[in-house]
Formats: C-alpha cells, structure tokens, sequence
C-alpha cells in the first residue's frame, strides 16, 4: 500500500498532464467512475454530508486499525472531489489522517477553481472525515 505522500505526489502528476482547467474538471469527473462506491444501506441521513449543495455520503469503517471510506454523491463533479480526498486518506490510521494537511489540494490547485459552494463543500467534507478519524482515535484509546 502507498502511502499518503506517494498518493499525493501521483495526483500531483496527474493534474500537471493537463493545461487547462476544463480539461482538470474533465479528469475529476473520470476520478468520479472510479469512487468507492457506498452500500446503498448507508445512504441514509446518518451518512449524508451536511454544508455540501449536492447530496454526499460518506460511510466510515475500521479494519485493523485503519480507517477506509466509501462515498456516493447525486452530482458527478462531487463523486470525483470526494474521491480526491478518499484516494489519499482511505486505508490509513485515524492518526495519520488528522495529521495530513490536505495540501496537495492547493498543490493541484483545485481550491482556487471551485465555485464558493463546492469549496463551501469541500470543507465539509474534509471535516467530516476528520470528525470520522477524531471519533475512531477516541475508541482506540
């Protein structure tokens, strides 16, 4: 397993391939396909994102003291903004994801392309998954 650097500097790579911003959204979309999609059973109101425009689950599960994600979304933009986050974060320590700054997102500059909403969003989802990681660092306690 890679680990969270590593993922970091792919999608880096990746986001450098492309010259314009369209083509990037474009990309974003395509991550979309690839999300870990969430069991339907988890589609529920416990699970939705709240501060994000379009409807976002985010369904959390521990194994063996990792933390992994699976994530749905009724917007197609979203479902590959989600997988940014999860493709990095998903498959680590609770510790290691409250430690991990994000700041491939400015690296890849998608905090500076988005509409206020989905940055509006974004942030939400970011915490949601910190409170996740907060909430099983406190178990493991």
């Amino acid at each position: 397993m890679s680990t969270m650097k590593e993922v970091e500097e792919s999608l880096i790579q990746e986001f450098e391939m492309f010259d314009d911003w369209m083509d990037k959204y474009n990309y974003i979309i395509e991550l979309g396909k690839d999300l870990p999609v969430i069991d339907p059973q988890y589609k529920t109101e416990e699970f939705l994102i709240s501060g994000c425009q379009s409807q976002v689950w985010l369904h959390p599960e521990m194994r063996e003291g990792k933390l992994y994600f699976s994530a749905d979304s009724d917007a197609i933009i979203t479902k590959g903004i989600v997988n940014l986050l999860i493709r990095v974060l998903s498959g680590h320590t609770p510790k290691e994801i409250l430690d991990n700054d994000l700041s491939y997102l400015d690296a890849i500059g998608l905090k500076n392309h988005l509409s206020p909403t989905r940055s509006n969003g974004l942030a939400s989802m970011i915490k949601q998954i910190k409170l996740y990681a907060l909430a099983y660092s406190a178990k493991q306690v």
